[in-house]
């Protein structure tokens, strides 16, 4: 479904007699090595929310990166992509004048950096023959031009499998280790999954885990009250 736009100091004590001499104290253990991995940082339900940028802070464009996982069988390493499944990355966006909108293939709008929305989609890889999958940058020069942006993904085409295709969104940029949101569920029958909210106020800019499965566009729209009108749509 495609969007229709036709619409936070003691004293010295006296010296004493020493006393006998205490056995020598048992070595320290050393410290249990830790699992968190400092690469990067994974937003899960218990811990959905991290700082991207201070209030004020400007800084160059992030990329979000789309991929699906095989796993370490045959063919390939983690992020070889899953056959018989078109994946598609899109975002809807709100700037701070209330403009509204959305970038994606099927919304036949690839947006632009240089100039509003200052987002861009990178390419519909169709094939999933792209190692690096569907990218989309962001350009935070200006952090308040923007409100909130929605990340969220569609099945186009293959099988609504979402335990399969076992989705990855990773955020980078230059504040800090990539940002990495799975999507974790196992529902299966919905083709638009909502992925990550990127918001701009007054506190600088953050990313929360979204991760939310809906039949439709227009039915995510309105569980995050957007106000976008939604039709049918084809690439």
């Amino acid at each position: 479904m495609a969007i229709d736009y036709t619409k936070r100091p003691q004293s010295n004590p006296t010296p004493q007699a020493p006393s006998p001499a205490a056995p020598p104290a048992a070595p320290a253990a050393p410290p249990a090595p830790s699992s968190v991995d400092l690469s990067k940082i994974s937003l899960t339900k218990s811990s959905p929310t991290v700082s991207l940028a201070k209030a004020g802070a400007s800084g160059g464009t992030i990329r979000i990166n789309l991929n699906w996982a095989q796993g370490s069988g045959a063919g390939g390493g983690f992020f070889k992509r899953k056959s018989g499944v078109d994946l598609d990355l899109r975002c809807l966006y709100e700037l701070s004048d209330g403009s509204l909108g959305g970038v994606g293939a099927l919304d036949r709008n690839f947006g632009s950096l240089e100039k509003r929305p200052f987002i861009k989609l990178d390419q519909d890889d169709r094939s999933g023959s792209a190692a690096s999958g569907e990218n989309m940058f962001v350009n935070l020069a200006d952090p308040g031009v923007f409100r909130r942006i929605l990340v969220f993904a569609d099945i186009y085409e293959g099988s609504p499998n979402w335990a399969a295709v076992d989705g990855v969104v990773t955020v980078e940029s230059q504040f800090g280790p990539p940002i990495e949101v799975r999507m974790d569920s196992e529902k299966n029958s919905l083709r638009t999954a909502s992925i990550a909210l990127i918001e701009s106020g007054p506190q600088g800019v953050t990313i929360t885990r979204a991760v939310e499965y809906f039949s439709g566009g227009d039915k995510m729209d309105k569980h995050f009250r957007w106000g976008l009108n939604w039709g049918r749509g084809s690439k």
